[in-house]
């Protein structure tokens, strides 16, 4: 269906978009469907498909109107939409569960808390982390991480969230203050300083720390940072090693967005695998269908937050475990596990940076980066994000700026075609409009 005036107008005075104005909002563009890797906007008067570079907000991994998702949600709707998961449950709650158990990575992930979306199973992560170790009598309470990181826009998120150039610095004093350590070099270059003055700041507050927290190898929107998988196991360790957890946030970089089934698995050597105490995953879970995250930990520290003094997880959202939700999961990851995803998130890294490759050499660029199904253009100044919009748009593309970044998570399902004029739409766009 298609906004008339009316439509547009109520949305510009009365409808709150995503990190944007209210009193001066930005340009909407209305959406009147999609399918396939494509979406189909209204402009003006006509209507005009795009490709949406962008997997909306890196969910839809199978892009729009997939049949055997579709199929999932229809035949779960005709059994029930919603049923409460306090003293209930259902099936499709305990499929999801095996198969997230089956799928964590490395072993031991075997405790399963459904949430409602990424940001808040990072709350119950960091809940989770807190009670083990009132548990235990000990009192931890602060958080270690690094620089550049994003988890999240509700309060413990934010906490642990960049605290100076992040999108959050406006909260500074009134969120929780937790360790911050520099961010990590990119990846390739030296580590020894980084190092050094990482363990000496982690073993001035170590019996302070709860937990380690990160998102491995890629920091997603706090600036699409690519770095060395010996930094998390660098943390890992000294977490381990006084006695702290370790949370991976892997809602953006799990389900092969990396190039791997999880981050982690990038920073797994001969010794073994580098594996977390508590996992969130979101995003991709459900194939961008319907809003669903979950956090998976060890029996060691589930029973360490049932001897916390409140006997259990004190958390419980509303929809938790929501069977629309959950059977539109495991339809979504049946779809993952039918190709080979290795190839094909490898195939799809060869077109992002074959295609993103001219725009090293624009005076605008300062780097041009791709990991798995990521690329990104950094430039040396922040987007004209309305302009660098409408010119992707004329070439067909459609891509969300932030910062100083144009960047794409595209769809696994984009042909080659697709990959092509997507890499073109940004290169295009970044030149016109920034050179």
């Amino acid at each position: 269906m298609t906004l008339d005036a009316d439509g547009l107008a109520f949305d510009r005075e009365h409808l709150w978009h995503p990190y944007s104005s209210m009193t001066v909002p930005g340009p909407v563009y209305p959406v009147i469907s999609a399918s396939g890797v494509r979406l189909r906007l209204q402009r003006g008067d006509h209507e005009t498909d795009v490709i949406d570079a962008m997997s909306s907000w890196w969910c839809a991994i199978h892009g729009y109107a997939v049949p055997e998702l579709d199929t999932a949600v229809r035949d779960q709707l005709g059994r029930m939409s919603h049923v409460m998961f306090g003293g209930l449950t259902h099936e499709p709650a305990v499929e999801l569960g095996r198969r997230l158990v089956d799928l964590a990575p490395g072993t031991g992930l075997e405790k399963v808390f459904f949430a409602d979306s990424g940001s808040v199973s990072v709350e119950v992560a960091m809940k989770m982390a807190w009670q083990a170790h009132a548990g235990s009598g000990l009192g931890r309470t602060k958080f270690f991480t690094i620089r550049g990181g994003y988890h999240g826009d509700t309060f413990s998120p934010m906490s642990v969230t960049d605290p100076d150039g992040g999108m959050h610095s406006l909260y500074a004093g009134f969120l929780p203050e937790h360790v911050f350590a520099d961010r990590p070099p990119a990846a390739g270059e030296p580590l020894e300083t980084w190092k050094a003055t990482t363990t000496a700041l982690f073993e001035q507050h170590a019996d302070e720390i709860a937990a380690v927290i990160l998102e491995p190898v890629l920091q997603g929107a706090g600036g699409m940072h690519v770095y060395d998988p010996d930094v998390v196991r660098h943390l890992t360790a000294l977490a381990r090693r006084h006695g702290a957890l370790v949370i991976f946030d892997e809602i953006a970089t799990g389900f092969w967005r990396t190039g791997a089934a999880w981050a982690a698995d990038h920073c797994a050597t001969s010794e073994g695998p580098c594996t977390p105490d508590i996992l969130c995953v979101g995003k991709a879970l459900t194939g961008g269908y319907l809003t669903l995250a979950a956090v998976l930990t060890t029996a060691e520290v589930a029973a360490a937050v049932d001897a916390s003094p409140a006997g259990a997880m004190m958390h419980g959202p509303t929809f938790m475990a929501n069977p629309l939700a959950c059977a539109v999961a495991i339809a979504n990851l049946d779809l993952l596990a039918s190709y080979d995803a290795a190839t094909r998130i490898s195939e799809v890294h060869t077109a992002l940076t074959n295609g993103l490759a001219p725009a090293a050499g624009f005076s605008s660029v300062l780097d041009v980066r791709t990991l798995g199904a990521v690329g990104v253009v950094e430039l040396d100044c922040p987007v004209d994000v309305p302009a660098v919009t409408e010119a992707a748009l004329a070439r067909g593309v459609w891509v969300r700026p932030f910062r100083n970044l144009v960047y794409t998570m595209p769809p696994y399902v984009s042909t080659e075609e697709d990959l092509r004029t997507i890499t073109a739409a940004i290169v295009g766009a970044v030149e016109e409009v920034h050179g």
